[in-house]
């Protein structure tokens, strides 16, 4: 069984068990959060739910770590006017262990 959520304004795939990182949400290490915005469940029997049907489900996971991806690095330049601008990025993340898929 597995279900596809949204969470900020991404789409995951999650199983029950298994660890996704998120973007940054609130809440401390050891919490329980739940995600509403389901939209597809694929059951055990083989079964594809959608719309309406998987809009009533929730996604129960407990919070494992507040942390930050390695750093990225972005560089402009151009080669004729002595232009080059170099710039880091490390984006925010929460990871979050998936208890239960209920429907």
């Amino acid at each position: 069984m597995y279900a596809v959520i949204r969470s900020g304004n991404k789409q995951y795939r999650v199983a029950p068990g298994e660890t996704v990182k998120v973007e940054r949400l609130p809440g401390e290490v050891g919490g329980q959060i739940t995600f509403e915005d389901v939209l597809a469940i694929r059951t055990d029997e083989k079964k594809l739910l959608t719309g309406a049907e998987a809009a009533q489900a929730k996604v129960i996971g407990k919070i494992v770590e507040q942390g930050r991806h390695p750093k990225l690095t972005v560089m402009k330049y151009r080669r004729t006017k002595q232009y080059k601008i170099i710039r880091g990025h490390r984006q925010d993340y929460t990871a979050v262990q998936v208890n239960d898929i209920t429907i």
